[in-house]
C-alpha cells in the first residue's frame, strides 16, 4: 500500500509539471506569436498603425502591471486557485479575440489576455516547487525553464505558418485546447498551497498608481510620433 501511495504520488507531482508547462508554453508563445502576424490582423481588420501597436503592448501591459499582484493574491487565497482562475481569463479572451471584428475588440481582448497570464505565471513556478522534494525540484524546474524558452522560439515560426495557411484567429484559438488540458490535468493532479505566513493584506493603491503610470508611459511612447514628441500630451504623459 505504501508503494502504491508513493507511486501515485510520483505521478501526481510529473502530472503537476506536465500542466504547468503547458499552461507556460501558452503564455510564452503568445509572448511572440502575435508578432509575425501582424500584417495578416491590419489588413483583416483596416486596424491602424497605433491599435496594431497595442495589440503587442496592451497584452504586456497588463501582464507586467499585474505579475506581482498575480503572485501575491496566490500566496493569500491558494496558487492553484489562483492559476485556474488566469487559465479560464486567459483561455476566454483568446476565444474572443479570435472572433474579433475590429481593431478596439482585438487591443481589449489581448488586454485582458495579459491579465490572465499574469495570474498564471506566478502558479506555475510555486506549484511545481510545492509539488516536487527538493533532490527533484531543480530538475522539474529545468524542464520548466527550458519549456519557456522553447515557446519564445517556435512563436515567429507558428504565428507565421498559422497566418500564411490558415488564419491569423487560428492563433488564439490554438490556446483553447491547450487551455482546456491545463485545467483538467491541474484539477486532476496539482494540490493547493498558500503561503501561510504572509500578511494578507493587498496594496491596491500601490497596483493602481503603478498600472497609471506605465498606461502612460506606454500610451505615450506609442502614440509619440502621431500627436508629436514634444505636444503637450506627450510631456503630461511622461
Amino acid at each position: 500500500m505504501t508503494a502504491r501511495i508513493r507511486l501515485n504520488e510520483d505521478n501526481r507531482r510529473w502530472w503537476t509539471l506536465a500542466a504547468m508547462c503547458f499552461a507556460l508554453f501558452m503564455i510564452m508563445l503568445d509572448n511572440t506569436v502575435v508578432n509575425v502576424a501582424l500584417p495578416s490582423i491590419q489588413d483583416d481588420l483596416g486596424a491602424s498603425l497605433s491599435g496594431i501597436e497595442w495589440t503587442v503592448n496592451a497584452y504586456t501591459l497588463t501582464f507586467a502591471v499585474l505579475l506581482v499582484t498575480g503572485g501575491r493574491l496566490g500566496d493569500i487565497f491558494g496558487r492553484r486557485r489562483m492559476f485556474l482562475f488566469g487559465v479560464v481569463v486567459f483561455a476566454l479572451s483568446s476565444a474572443a479575440i479570435g472572433f474579433a471584428p475590429d481593431q478596439q475588440w482585438l487591443v481589449g481582448g489581448r488586454a485582458v489576455q495579459g491579465v490572465g497570464a499574469a495570474f498564471m505565471m506566478p502558479g506555475t513556478l510555486s506549484i511545481i516547487s510545492n509539488a516536487f522534494p527538493p533532490e527533484e525540484r531543480g530538475k522539474a524546474i529545468g524542464t520548466w525553464a527550458g519549456v519557456s524558452a522553447l515557446a519564445l522560439a517556435l512563436g515567429p515560426v507558428v504565428g507565421g505558418a498559422l497566418a500564411e495557411y490558415v488564419s491569423w484567429r487560428a492563433i488564439f484559438f490554438l490556446n483553447l485546447p491547450v487551455a482546456a488540458g491545463a485545467v483538467a490535468v491541474t484539477l486532476f493532479a496539482a494540490h493547493e498551497s498558500r503561503d501561510e505566513t504572509v500578511d494578507r493584506t493587498v496594496d491596491w493603491a500601490g497596483i493602481v498608481s503603478l498600472s497609471l503610470g506605465l498606461t502612460a508611459l506606454v500610451l505615450a511612447l506609442v502614440e509619440g510620433n502621431t500627436w508629436g514628441w514634444d505636444s503637450p500630451e506627450v510631456l503630461a504623459l511622461f
